[in-house]
């Protein structure tokens, strides 16, 4: 089977491409950092597979994910390379282009955004284009799917071309590449590309060579050809004069291939810019904007059909459910399980999904529309006060929607401690699961401010988490430098099925943990309630879960919640933050006419409810976080150390908040 591996820049359109070639769908948002591991899919033809790689710059990677495509290249020997370029910042694209081109195998070139060159008066000849670079070119519009099926016959007729493209770096460097070449057993394949890739500090490379050349010849063979290149060219480094000598041969290229239409005219794009990104404006207008999120959510769309879903479930189908099993002559322990345990625990949990795909829709349309970017460009400031960068900051939006792919974004940082502060802060982001906690208590005790309560908990989580950076890059990153580099793509009014694909994409996770985890969770959690020490069906209050949570419900009581009940619902919340309110459907057993919000007012007042939804934003991140930290940092001290300065982060400003407002008054 054919194996095409898509490459490009970050923020070009590959993952939109990629779901247009294999009818597939993966993550897609308007911003550098989305695939941060290889994907594979089957072509719409059949012909072959396409391997979306996470974009990059340079094959010379600065950060964990581009090191994802150095890797591919060197263990793999794909059938031919599709390089995704926007024709809207072609000049720069080409820079990686050069570098594809040397890897020695077929190429064809998607230029792709031609819509937004055109609007920008970009005129491209991409006959001329395609001769200097030695390479098909077809035009393409990813978004749109236009072009797509040319794209796939070029692939098709050239995947077993020969390449033969070659730029000549002078004689010095030439030599040196021929030595090293010479050098290279014969089995080895790329050795030109190696030998560059090599030259230019690419350390994956560096690695790779050293298994079949002596370390010491290596370094020997670079400063002599670095000595002899300063005595040349007065250029000291060889990756510089490896990129000048690149540029001359773009330079070129545009001279001869590219028409520009010099416009004195702002773009819709720099007006909107001047307003959203900026130092005064940017950050409320941030705040504005996740306030409206919030009230489409929680008031004005998402709470009523909520509300409608959950008089279908714990109304109507327990009613119906309960009539069928006793017309079947269901056991008792039948029928409690499937009504108090599955019933109550899933169909709680359940009830929210209208406001967890309100809220996936909003951030989809964030992530789509190019507003993201600027997002992390406004926070910058904040952030270089910390010690971090704006780029850190996506990671923890993306952590809104779910910490898991919030984390797993952070390989796109740079630099390693700032990726490892990234990892550890993101899971005070608030994520969606924590949402139906939120939906639970604010449509209780705040029907007339949910917005304003959510927003202030999503606001706190981001405060805390860069209180936190501040202390942290003062004592674990101390010293390193930071560097910020970001995409600023255009603004584009989001097409509707991507914005419902990427919906459907990001919530059906929620609605999979219902099925399977949540499921399972609110099992275990009803047998804990429904057995104890002295046997099955015992009363709530003899029952190993009450043991459990009374053993805990004393260290809560400074906090404002040390009830049984709270005590229970945190600890099943380490398994995932949707079972705290399965857990407490379960406990509370509450009758249908009353309702689980009007249980949870014989228990909480406003100020221990706010206090409560405080240490499920801080507290212990879940099971499935904690396994990816893991991963991510590879090491069980970093993951313990999440967990561990979260729960005292947790407590310690929930015994703040609570006992403050205490102080002043409220109850």
């Amino acid at each position: 089977m054919t194996t095409i591996a898509l490459i490009g820049n970050p923020n070009t359109g590959k993952t939109s491409l990629f779901n247009a070639l294999t009818s597939s769908y993966e993550y897609i948002g308007n911003w550098s950092g989305v695939t941060v591991e290889k994907k594979i899919g089957i072509l719409t033809n059949k012909k072959g597979e396409l391997i979306d790689l996470p974009g990059l710059y340079s094959l010379s990677p600065l950060s964990k994910d581009e090191g994802v495509t150095s890797k591919y290249l060197l263990e793999e020997t794909p059938s031919i390379l599709m390089n995704v370029v926007d024709a809207s910042q072609l000049e720069r694209n080409l820079h990686l282009t050069l570098q594809i081109l040397e890897y020695g195998r077929p190429v064809v070139i998607a230029l792709n955004m031609m819509d937004v060159a055109k609007a920008r008066g970009i005129d491209i000849d991409i006959s001329r284009l395609s001769q200097l670079l030695e390479s098909p070119i077809v035009p393409v519009v990813a978004r749109s799917e236009k072009g797509c099926e040319e794209l796939l016959q070029s692939v098709d007729s050239n995947k077993e071309s020969d390449m033969t493209f070659k730029i000549h770096y002078g004689d010095v460097l030439e030599k040196a590449i021929n030595q090293f070449n010479d050098k290279l057993p014969m089995e080895v394949e790329h050795k030109r590309w190696l030998a560059l890739q090599f030259f230019e500090g690419n350390q994956p490379v560096q690695e790779y060579v050293s298994a079949y050349l002596d370390s010491e010849w290596l370094q020997k063979l670079y400063d002599e050809t670095k000595r002899a290149l300063a005595i040349e060219t007065g250029i000291d480094e060889i990756h510089k004069f490896i990129r000048h000598q690149r540029s001359k041969f773009i330079d070129s290229c545009m001279n001869l291939a590219v028409q520009v239409k010099i416009s004195n005219k702002v773009t819709f794009s720099e007006k909107l810019d001047g307003v959203v990104t900026n130092k005064f404006l940017g950050i409320p207008i941030f705040l504005l904007f996740m306030y409206f999120t919030f009230k489409l959510t929680f008031e004005w769309v998402g709470t009523p059909l909520s509300d409608q879903l959950d008089h279908l479930l714990n109304g109507f189908l327990t009613d119906k459910l309960s009539m069928l099993l006793d017309t079947v002559g269901a056991a008792e322990f039948i029928k409690a399980l499937i009504l108090k345990g599955i019933i109550a625990g899933v169909g709680g949990v359940l009830v929210f999904v209208p406001q967890i795909f309100m809220l996936f829709l909003i951030i989809s349309f964030i992530e789509d529309s190019g507003y993201m970017s600027r997002i992390a460009t406004v926070m910058d400031r904040f952030m270089e006060g910390v010690g971090l960068n704006g780029k850190t900051f996506i990671p923890m939006i993306i952590g809104f929607g779910c910490n898991v792919p919030g984390i797993m974004a952070a390989r796109t940082i740079e630099q390693p401690k700032e990726r490892l502060l990234t990892i550890l802060l993101t899971p005070l982001m608030s994520c969606s699961a924590r949402l139906s906690v939120y939906s639970l208590f604010v449509g209780t005790f705040f029907t007339s401010h949910q917005a304003i309560i959510v927003l202030s908990l999503y606001v706190l989580g981001v405060v805390v988490a860069l209180a936190l950076a501040k202390l942290f890059s003062i004592t674990l990153a101390k010293g390193e430098e930071s560097m910020f580099v970001v995409e600023l793509p255009p603004y584009r009014f989001p097409q509707w099925k991507t914005l419902s694909r990427s919906t459907w994409e990001k919530g059906k996770g929620f609605v999979r943990k219902a099925g399977t985890f949540i499921f399972g969770g609110s099992v275990f959690i009803w047998l804990l309630s429904y057995t104890g020490p002295h046997g099955w069906n015992v009363s709530i209050d003899q029952s190993f879960l009450h043991a459990i949570g009374s053993m805990i419900a004393p260290i809560l009581h400074p906090i404002g919640f040390g009830n049984w009940q709270a005590g229970a619902a945190l600890l099943t919340g380490f398994l995932a933050k949707e079972v705290v309110v399965s857990t407490m459907n379960i406990i509370y057993a509450a009758p249908s006419e009353v309702g689980l919000q009007g249980m949870i007012t014989q228990f909480f007042s406003p100020l221990q409810a706010y206090s409560f939804m405080v240490f499920i934003l801080l507290y212990v991140p879940c099971l499935a976080t904690v396994g990816v930290i893991r991963k991510e940092t590879a090491s069980a001290r970093w993951t313990w150390f999440s967990v561990g300065y979260a729960l005292l982060t947790a407590y310690i400003i929930s015994f703040l908040l609570y006992r403050i407002g205490l102080f002043i008054g409220f109850h």
